[in-house]
């Protein structure tokens, strides 16, 4: 492999990659911390974007945290909480706004999906996080 061509970089290389996903659609029936967990790449990675996307129906009065401990410690949440208000069907999504302290803090290992307010009971899912990779 040539080190000099742009296929033969890391995540690491590069800005605003995939750097973790729900393995599995989430469902937004029931509250509770830590529902589901979102593994990531790399060991160090910054936070750009969290879109909640791919729902098989309204989940409009759910509303989500994306933490970076399991406990449900509101002073570990990533992104601040938000309805999903926009997300009405299977052809919408959101993305959720993210704290004050996210734009300046390196986080490390998983992240965790906290619902405070449920939506349907059968209603799902998918969280995607981008950003940076700072150590693979």
């Amino acid at each position: 492999m040539n080190s000099n061509h742009v296929g033969s970089l890391y995540p690491d290389s590069f800005g605003n990659v995939l750097i973790g996903t729900t393995s599995a659609p989430v469902g937004m029936g029931s509250t509770g911390n830590a529902i589901a967990t979102i593994p990531t790449i790399g060991t160090r990675y910054i936070v750009r974007r969290i879109t909640v996307a791919n729902a098989n129906g309204s989940v409009a009065a759910a509303n989500v945290t994306i933490i970076n401990s399991n406990d449900g410690v509101v002073a570990n949440a990533v992104s601040n909480a938000v309805v999903l208000a926009n997300i009405t069907g299977t052809s919408t999504y959101q993305d959720l706004g993210l704290t004050a302290n996210t734009a300046t803090t390196i986080y490390s290992g998983s992240l965790f999906v906290c619902v405070n307010t449920a939506a349907a009971a059968n209603n799902t899912v998918d969280i995607s996080v981008y950003g940076d990779v700072v150590t693979l």
